[in-house]
């Protein structure tokens, strides 16, 4: 399927390459139960709302989780300087969304607004994962994209409440940023260690993505 990842003319986590590696990742697994933790400003959650309506013609859903601008007081998280300040290289991205329409382009709203096209099958959850995940029935997702809170607690938390819900089910967890980054370190120990604990399979690509195949 010749399905290419957009950007739409927002900011978002992952630029084309890797989007299109996580396409091709849930192009491997078709799911129709779909979890991402890390939102951000609904870039990814579009693309993948766009390609599972598609291939399964409005059967599926997506659940999203994400702070939403809410201050992170966790001081062992690192958390992207934009969400604060929403600065863009481009200058007419500053007009448009600063001045003219005055939109956080991370609040609830406006992530709402942006995945309006799949309202009655999408489900966002604002707050913490480390609270949020332990009350929210996800019992059948199928695939999970977990790129929220990078530090060792809450890479781990995510990852258990997580495969306690997708396990049996010959699903998917992709954690990205696994050993790409230097100044992240966390998240790689929380894998390799929550991994070996339960026995599963890892395979990385380049880098970047942990996939977990259940």
């Amino acid at each position: 399927m010749d399905f290419k990842f957009k950007k739409y003319w927002r900011k978002t986590g992952l630029n084309p390459k890797w989007g299109n590696k996580l396409i091709e990742l849930v192009n491997e697994k078709k799911p129709h139960h779909f979890l991402e933790i890390g939102v951000f400003c609904g870039v990814t959650s579009r693309n993948i709302c766009e390609f599972l309506n598609i291939i399964h013609r409005g059967n599926f859903t997506y659940t999203g989780i994400d702070l939403f601008g809410d201050e992170n007081e966790d001081n062992n998280e690192k958390k992207p300087t934009y969400i604060k300040s929403q600065k863009f290289s481009n200058p007419l991205k500053h007009l448009y969304y600063n001045l003219l329409m005055r939109e956080n382009l991370n609040s609830l709203d406006s992530v709402r607004k942006f995945l309006k096209n799949f309202e009655d099958k999408v489900n966002l959850h604002k707050g913490n994962s480390n609270e949020v995940l332990k009350n929210l029935d996800i019992h059948r997702i199928d695939f999970a994209f977990i790129d929220g809170g990078h530090s060792y607690q809450t890479t781990l938390n995510d990852l258990e409440i997580v495969y306690e819900n997708i396990k049996g089910k010959k699903g998917t967890i992709v954690c990205d940023d696994y050993q790409d980054a230097n100044y992240i370190t966390d998240v790689k120990k929380a894998i390799d260690y929550y991994v070996k604990k339960e026995s599963l399979s890892l395979r990385v690509v380049e880098g970047k993505f942990a996939v977990i195949d259940i």
